[in-house]
């Protein structure tokens, strides 16, 4: 079955924990065992009802405070669809926590309280969404309940969002009025808002169309793994694995392998389940190529009619995550991208993103964490990628502490810098 992932945004006490557990009560992936865990916790606590939200707000910092720090990721399906859900957190000092839930979604889920409407958390967390690249939206406008199931309350949120969302480039945004707390408008229609003819939640997320999402165009082949059995009967064998980034390929396609530009033909490709005829994104599969050539992981085998962008310099988003350091001018790291891995210098922080009203500060020296910026970076390797807006697996990278080891930026790349 085709998968979704989808991450939910929100502010403080719009739902979106709430949301989350009412979707899996009512789409029955809730084991026993757990309902009766947050059944008992719900009446220690003195609830008059079962807290769904405690379903997913794991951390105990997050059940005593009310809020979610963490991304929390549940599964589930339905006989037509698979999901991977990501709660993600709405406070603006999380903003490296969503940026990591939501940055493989493929839909958000974006929560606004119908009695405070548009405000400026819903307006950040849009933009976020925008700015990853997700192509579908969908505003939940929640607690209808409070507001009497009232149309012109839902319009007026409609309203407002579709205005913003008209500045941020976002081709597909559905607005859904519902009350997450009595189920309405989540798994089923809700007999309280007759007005409304759209489909309940679950249903968009089942029908909702995500394959044309892929860039099916330009092919793109990270090689993670180079495949040699050390048995006598498979002495020739040499197959690439790795996952489709983007794409067709099909036995006899000719390809390019670079960074050495030698061309040649795919003989085969071979999945867990055997042979296939064709392999297309997010498939992971083995390529089987005619001719013997020298290739090693971080090597990208691709289309030899649209190749990638080539480039040791480069510019692009730059999400800082850590609050060890700042990103300035002359901070070097690691970088990977795709499954190539490579040491980078930051040669300039152009500006710093003030998500709130959506400009750009110039005056700036460097980021702090949780804060977005433009910057250029310069590669001890060439990168061969795509813009992001082109391809999100391609586009797209991190930046590596080598000291620790840890992930200290999530970016996205624009394009090339002409030296």
């Amino acid at each position: 079955m085709e998968l979704l992932r989808f991450a939910t945004v929100g502010s403080v006490d719009d739902g979106k924990s709430t949301l989350i557990g009412r979707l899996l009560y009512d789409a029955k992936s809730i084991m026993q065992d757990q309902w009766d865990a947050i059944e008992r916790t719900s009446e220690a606590r003195g609830e008059e009802y079962v807290n769904l939200a405690l379903l997913t707000d794991g951390l105990r910092a997050e059940r005593e405070q009310g809020i979610t720090i963490d991304v929390a990721y549940r599964y589930f399906s339905t006989p037509k669809r698979k999901f991977i859900i990501a709660d993600t957190p709405g406070h603006v000092q999380y903003t490296r926590n969503m940026v990591t839930g939501a940055s493989t979604a493929n839909l958000a889920l974006i929560l606004i309280d119908a009695r405070q409407g548009v405000v400026e958390q819903s307006r950040r967390h849009a933009f976020i969404s925008a700015l990853l690249g997700i192509p579908h939206l969908v505003v939940c406008v929640n607690k209808m309940d409070l507001m009497n199931f009232e149309e012109s309350a839902f319009n007026a949120v409609r309203d407002e969002f579709a205005a913003f969302a008209r500045m941020l480039d976002v081709r597909d945004v559905t607005f859904i009025p519902m009350s997450a707390l009595n189920g309405d408008n989540v798994v089923d229609r809700s007999d309280a808002m007759p007005w409304y003819t759209g489909k309940p939640l679950l249903d968009h997320l089942e029908e909702v169309e995500i394959a044309a999402d892929e860039d099916l165009d330009d092919r793109r082949f990270p090689v993670q793994y180079v495949i040699r059995p050390m048995r006598e009967e498979y002495h020739d064998y040499r197959g690439y694995a790795g996952t489709v980034a983007g794409g067709v390929f099909r036995p006899g396609d000719e390809v390019t392998v670079l960074p050495g530009g030698r061309r040649t033909t795919i003989a085969g490709i071979e999945t867990f389940n055997g042979p296939v005829e064709a392999a297309a994104p997010p498939m992971s599969v083995t390529i089987l190529l005619k001719d013997d050539i020298d290739i090693s992981r971080g090597n990208m085998i691709v289309g030899v009619d649209r190749p990638p962008e080539s480039a040791q310099h480069v510019e692009g988003w730059v999400c800082w995550m850590t609050d060890r350091s700042r990103l300035t001018p002359g901070t070097r790291l690691a970088i990977k991208h795709t499954t190539h891995s490579a040491r980078a210098i930051v040669t300039e922080v152009l500006s710093r993103l003030e998500i709130n009203t959506l400009a750009e500060d110039i005056d700036v020296d460097g980021l702090s964490l949780n804060e977005i910026g433009r910057v250029t970076l310069r590669t001890t390797e060439p990168l061969f990628f795509d813009p992001y807006r082109a391809n999100r697996h391609t586009g797209s990278f991190i930046l590596i502490d080598e000291n620790t080891n840890h992930t200290v930026g999530a970016g996205m790349l624009l394009g090339a810098i002409e030296d």
